[in-house]
């Protein structure tokens, strides 16, 4: 079992709000992760929700701005809020990293590029955040899903995609749907993973919606109208709604008239989200 340190503990809407650290197998060095347990959590189980963040984010932007906690307790959900990159390496060189590369986004795919060998954010997200969570607190263990913003929404989508039975529901606001094409997933892609573009695709939720194979999944994608990075392509959600289409996977697509990618956005219609996916882990 993980030794886990807890950083922080506050009481919200009858419930804790929590963050803490372990030393992470797959990422070689400590990591946070924030995760709010409802008011009688000693006494129950409950269904796992997972929340990636975006660029430039880490463990607390989610618990600071989108007030999901008020929701989560009414539906007696845990939700998990991992870091978004590996953080604490020793001797890394650090000279390419910018806002859109490196700490803060971590994209999350597995490097297969050895300068960037921490960089392992999905199989950290998909296999060894659940086992810490699911070892350590009251969780229903078949009961999990996941969603995200963002580089964070892309993660979402692939986790579930990748990974077909593992999530219950999958949603996310404003998700880069097909980084193969846009500029963020180029920059990254060839950080982490080299210049071998088939390889890329094996991380984009445009081209894995096509090859799904497994149970019922339905995708669930909000988008503001008002968006910067959907009018610089950076996001290009039709791709993935007419991905999806052709696969014949359903897929729920909601643009928000004059919303844009911040956490206005995102606290606006978080409780939506929430309630969405505890039709899924309450049934």
């Amino acid at each position: 079992m993980a030794e886990l340190k807890e950083i922080s503990s506050n009481k919200i809407f009858g419930g804790y709000q929590k963050v803490f650290s372990h030393q992470s197998k797959e990422l070689s060095c400590s990591m946070n992760f924030a995760i709010f347990l409802p008011s009688d959590s000693a006494d129950k189980k409950f269904p796992v929700l997972y929340y990636l963040s975006g660029l430039t984010c880490n463990e607390l932007n989610m618990v600071q701005k989108s007030g999901f906690q008020q929701f989560a307790a009414k539906h007696n959900i845990i939700v998990v809020c991992p870091d978004t990159s590996p953080r604490n390496i020793e001797n890394l060189d650090t000279s390419d990293f910018n806002y859109d590369f490196g700490y803060g986004a971590g994209f999350y795919v597995d490097s297969t590029v050895e300068k960037y060998k921490n960089f392992r954010m999905y199989s950290y997200i998909s296999s060894e955040l659940i086992e810490v969570v699911n070892n350590n607190f009251p969780t229903l263990v078949d009961k999990q899903s996941i969603f995200g913003h963002s580089m964070g929404g892309h993660g979402s989508l692939i986790c579930a995609l990748k990974n077909p039975g593992l999530y219950k529901s999958v949603s996310a606001f404003a998700p880069i749907s097909n980084p193969v094409n846009c500029p963020w997933g180029n920059k990254n892609f060839t950080g982490y993973l080299g210049d071998n573009k088939d390889e890329w695709k094996a991380y984009d939720a445009t081209e894995l919606v096509g090859k799904y194979n497994g149970p019922p999944l339905e995708i669930f994608v909000d988008q503001g109208s008002e968006d910067q990075f959907l009018k610089e392509n950076q996001l290009l959600p039709n791709n993935l709604i007419d991905a999806a289409k052709k696969a014949q996977v359903p897929i729920i697509y909601k643009l928000r008239e004059g919303y844009d990618h911040s956490y206005f956005f995102i606290a606006t219609f978080m409780g939506e989200h929430i309630e969405y996916h505890a039709k899924f882990l309450n049934n």
